[in-house]
């Protein structure tokens, strides 16, 4: 390889080249200065070698291409990619230097060229380079694969290629190709949730309402009266009492569940699917898990962001707003503001008086808890979800470091029950079954008279 400057065609001459013309003219020279023979003789290998050598010149660079087998993954599954290297030219390449560059949640455990490759999980990864030879008018890929440890969108590259032709003599600039991002979803923990739910807006659905109109759940039987329908008269009931009587139902129905990502604060370390897990990562396996839940369902479900993005997603149901939803919290981020951004994500957002509000929050910052207290003092239907990992460590550095860390955790402790004690539950997260009692709770408020309410 060479450091000099290349010229216009992208083909450079190395060392080797310059030191074989050297030698040929130093011994020709000294050859035809001291009369000797044999020198000549000695120069004539030289000469034609390199006259052999470059008897046919490369033209074309090389072409470089980052594919992926599957670009939607989920976290823990396998991934494939590969790094083609592709020869134009009428003339082989005798040696092809490639590199990548990957993700640090892409580990690559195998690396090789056409099938062969070779286990590199404990020697560095795939960020080293690989050599191999590229025939005229032929491709050869340099393939990885491994396993997806993280959600996110995930960069494979950029990615470089050189290549040497002419025995060595010639050598190409670097040909340097784009990151192709990999998007790799969350992966869904399991969630159930009862059908209580607070209220609806609408008609339709899977939840059982007590509201009375048209649908399967059985709230007794009743007199007759104009607009029944035919089918609904209980003629054992009716013959009974000498009248018309009609079996009464309760309208099913559907909800809207907002949840909202308190992306204010991180803390932990994330070690992708299989380690521990941050407050991030279980943010957003939490909001994934709930939206499947009640997307499945029939329910429609939005997503907002606690935080200066203030980034949101539409009310919607159906498998499209999965798909959405999914997409959508790829590009959560933790970003700390200095600025009290509930004006700016409820503002121009009025959410629905109907709406359960499902918060992820770690409560590591006050303006968390103000903005909780705030919509249940406003009537909202709201429900906190811990995602601080409960395995955090605590620190063991000199000094007050260990005292400070208690101090804050019993502040933390009264402040989710001054939480409580303004109506806003506030449960750990742990999966399924998660929210159970809490929303029978919430559902059992809704319900109550008016009277008993403040």
């Amino acid at each position: 390889m060479t450091d000099r400057q290349e010229p216009a065609s992208g083909w450079a001459p190395t060392w080797a080249l310059g030191r074989a013309v050297l030698l040929t003219g130093l011994l020709l020279v000294a050859a035809v200065l001291l009369g000797r023979i044999d020198l000549v003789v000695l120069a004539t290998p030289f000469a034609l070698g390199t006259a052999y050598a470059l008897r046919r010149r490369p033209t074309a660079l090389p072409e470089l291409a980052i594919g992926v087998e599957d670009a939607h993954l989920v976290e823990g599954a396998p991934m494939a990619a590969t790094v083609a290297v592709a020869n134009p030219d009428t003339v082989s390449y005798d040696m092809a230097v490639v590199r990548t560059r990957m993700s640090r949640w892409l580990r690559v455990e195998k690396v090789g060229f056409g099938g062969t490759g070779v286990d590199v999980s404990r020697s560095g990864g795939a960020d080293r380079p690989f050599v191999t030879s590229v025939p005229s008018g032929a491709a050869v890929d340099l393939e990885l694969t491994g396993t997806a440890l993280r959600w996110g969108r995930h960069p494979i590259g950029p990615a470089g290629a050189r290549v040497a032709a002419a025995d060595g003599l010639l050598v190409s600039r670097a040909v340097v190709t784009d990151a192709v991002r990999m998007r790799v979803y969350p992966m869904t923990e399991p969630f159930e949730a009862v059908e209580a739910m607070p209220r609806a807006a609408g008609l339709v659905g899977a939840h059982h309402s007590r509201r009375p109109g048209e649908g399967g759940e059985l709230a007794g039987v009743r007199v007759f009266a104009p607009g029944d329908r035919l089918r609904r008269i209980d003629w054992r009931v009716s013959l009974r009492a000498r009248q018309l009587h009609v079996a009464a139902t309760l309208s099913d129905r559907d909800a809207e569940v907002v949840v909202l990502l308190d992306v204010l604060a991180e803390a932990g370390r994330s070690g992708g699917v299989r380690g521990a897990a941050s407050v991030l990562d279980t943010t957003v396996r939490a909001a994934a898990a709930i939206a499947e839940h009640y997307l499945h369902r029939g329910d429609r479900v939005a997503l907002l962001e606690y935080g200066p993005a203030a980034r949101r997603l539409r009310p919607a149901t159906g498998r499209r707003q999965y798909l959405t939803v999914l997409e959508w919290l790829l590009d959560v981020r933790a970003e700390s503001s200095p600025h009290e951004p509930y004006d700016q994500v409820f503002g121009p957002q009025l959410l629905s008086s109907d709406a359960l509000v499902v918060v992820l929050t770690p409560l590591l910052d006050e303006r968390s808890a103000q903005m909780l207290a705030r919509m249940a003092r406003g009537g909202r239907f709201v429900v906190a979800v811990d995602t601080l990992p409960a395995e955090l460590p605590v620190p063991k550095d000199r000094g007050w470091a260990e005292v400070a860390y208690r101090l804050w955790r019993l502040d933390r402790d009264t402040m989710i029950g001054q939480l409580r004690e303004h109506g806003v539950p506030v449960v750990r997260w742990a999966g399924a079954g998660s929210l159970d009692q809490v929303l029978r709770d919430v559902a059992r408020l809704a319900t109550a008279p008016k009277a008993g309410m403040r």
